[in-house]
């Protein structure tokens, strides 16, 4: 289990670059102006040799000068003493997810798409483009000069196959969902649903089309992170066929 957590941790990683990174005996410190908890932490990725309450310290002095929270993601790979260290210190946990996984049906059918309203179709894309990040922008409200400026850079920096989709309304994006491909599983991104058209099957469409179309292009796994207190989306993904496999949590603090 432990090996399964661990290919997906990396993927996870290879999906989401963060604005900058730095690599500190087994552990990859991310910056991206706390744009999110996941690109604005430290997380294990190796072995590591040097005492622990030395490395902590170490990314404080990091974080403050990048003058941001110190924040550290806690996950089943993790050095097991971390977390006791990090609260021993005063971290708190601010943030918990669910990581879920799904095997894809080889019947394509199973995977198409539900009907979207019919004032709604769905437009699909081999590459995040200026009009899917203006959309995914304006659905999350995103106004910070900054994350405006160096998220569409984050996003051109994946290094792997992309499928963007998203949900037209009257030619205005009104849901945005994102695949990541990487060996054989996609990993499922950005699903964002314009709030007066929520509880209208745009969600759901949109996964199912993610899946059918990583399907034919040779996934036949999918992952996906959830936050642990958003109820709503983890009965909409076990409807579609995901099952949760493990939590992490954020430990974090003002330096």
């Amino acid at each position: 289990m432990d090996s399964d957590i661990k290919a997906i941790e990396d993927l996870s990683l290879n999906a989401w670059p963060s604005h900058q990174m730095e690599v500190y005996d087994g552990w990859i410190l991310r910056f991206s102006y706390f744009y999110t908890h996941r690109t604005n932490c430290v997380e294990q990725i190796g072995a590591s040799i040097l005492p622990l309450e030395d490395k902590i310290s170490y990314c404080e002095r990091i974080y403050r000068r990048w003058n941001t929270p110190c924040i550290f993601k806690i996950s089943p790979v993790s050095d097991p003493s971390l977390d006791w260290l990090l609260e021993k210190r005063g971290y708190r946990i601010e943030h918990r997810i669910n990581v879920m996984t799904m095997d894809i049906p080889c019947v394509p059918e199973v995977s198409e798409p539900a009907a979207l309203p019919a004032d709604c179709r769905i437009d699909i894309s081999e590459r995040v483009n200026e009009n899917w990040l203006e959309g995914l922008f304006s659905l999350k409200r995103t106004d910070n000069p900054i994350h405006l400026k160096i998220v569409p850079s984050m996003y051109a920096a994946i290094p792997k196959d992309e499928i963007a989709v998203s949900v037209l309304q009257s030619g205005r994006i009104a849901a945005t969902g994102l695949g990541i491909l990487d060996r054989d599983f996609i990993g499922i991104y950005a699903i964002h649903v314009r709030e007066d058209l929520r509880r209208r099957g745009l969600a759901q469409s949109i996964l199912r089309k993610l899946l059918c179309e990583g399907r034919k292009k040779g996934a036949e796994k999918a992952y996906l992170q959830v936050v642990a207190d958003n109820q709503a989306a983890k009965v909409l993904y076990r409807k579609v066929g995901f099952t949760a496999m493990y939590s992490c949590w954020f430990r974090i603090k003002e330096v």
